[in-house]
């Protein structure tokens, strides 16, 4: 609130300010660029400042998590986190481009959004996006088009967003770093702030009904891998956390924490009152195939009920990825191998 010995002071520069956008047209464009600038300055520093405010307890999703001070050649020599992190490696695009041409909707959340590079990516596709994260280094150091519109947000503990105020949330490589009996409560979380959809990618095993099969390889000690598939279908997890693969430090690998099968998963979001398009999957697998992709993400869609159909209306369904204007490396190599192939 302006004080009330400010306000005429400010009355009065602002009817300077309008008479001189009047007489001059090309000074109303730059004061409207001027404006826009600010605004976006100001809410960058109010999500950085909060991010600051947030203070260093970060440890586990600090810098060295995405890559800061470690060996970017990509060996990770056993470490949690990634060697190198940034929009290419963490396959955004391919991403931005499933999710812009399967779902017509116009704001999206991405939890767990890490540096924001899905969100800058649906952002350049034209996509009101927004992401939080429960890491405060990401949130200060989000990508640049993302800057601004990434928060801090805990998934424990409450997202700082609206009910129903996004018609698509997205959660990719997130739900399986709590541990199971914390499982519930997040997807309540993610029913409130869901207007519709949900896309969510989580390390999965066990029979798909709408995709490729999961696997325990990597997900359990080694040690205790043969017992596991010894148990077949009728083990559906959570595996017990002294059974769970580690890294070089002891911790579970990655931070994982719920590793359970597919039809673990679709039964806790049944219980927070999602319905299950696998449908949908079955589109979204065969766009992602390509890349060769299929195999690492095991992907899930699911929404509300009474969901309006057309919001999973694929755009250009006759179309790649790659005809709609992806360019990704993955995209490319598996071009060259096709062309290869029909050549020799």
């Amino acid at each position: 609130m302006v004080s009330h010995r400010l306000a005429p002071a400010l009355a009065k520069g602002r009817q300077e300010l309008v008479r001189l956008a009047t007489a001059h047209p090309q000074l109303r464009g730059l004061m409207a660029r001027a404006g826009s600038e600010l605004s976006r300055a100001a809410r960058i520093g109010e999500v950085v400042a909060e991010a600051r405010a947030a203070g260093g307890g970060d440890d586990l999703y600090g810098g060295r998590y995405f890559g800061v001070g470690r060996d970017p050649s990509g060996d990770r020599q056993g470490q949690s986190g990634y060697a190198s992190y940034d929009r290419l490696s963490s396959n955004a695009d391919i991403a931005a481009y499933l999710l812009w041409r399967n779902f017509r909707v116009r704001r999206t959340l991405d939890v767990g959004c890490a540096r924001g590079y899905l969100v800058e990516a649906l952002r350049d596709l034209g996509v009101d996006a927004h992401g939080c994260d429960v890491s405060a280094y990401a949130v200060e150091h989000a990508a640049p088009g993302a800057l601004g519109y990434v928060r801090l947000g805990d998934l424990s503990r409450g997202l700082p967003y609206a009910d129903g105020e996004f018609e698509l949330v997205t959660a990719l490589e997130i739900l399986e770093h709590l541990p199971p009996d914390a499982v519930p409560a997040a997807l309540a979380e993610l029913r409130r702030v869901c207007g519709g959809l949900l896309y969510a990618t989580i390390p999965s095993f066990g029979h798909n009904a709408a995709g490729p099969h999961g696997h325990l390889d990597g997900k359990v000690r080694p040690d205790r891998l043969a017992h596991y598939d010894g148990l077949g279908d009728a083990f559906t997890g959570p595996v017990p956390y002294d059974d769970l693969a580690v890294d070089a430090a002891g911790q579970p690998i990655e931070g994982h924490l719920t590793i359970a099968a597919f039809d673990w998963w679709t039964a806790r979001f049944a219980e927070a009152g999602f319905d299950r398009w696998a449908d949908v999957e079955l589109r979204l697998y065969a766009d992602i195939a390509p890349a060769g992709l299929g195999q690492f993400w095991n992907l899930y869609v699911f929404a509300l009920p009474d969901t309006p159909v057309h919001l999973a209306t694929p755009r250009r369904p006759d179309a790649s990825l790659a005809e709609l204007g992806l360019v990704h490396p993955l995209i490319e190599h598996a071009a060259a191998e096709a062309a290869a192939a029909e050549d020799g």
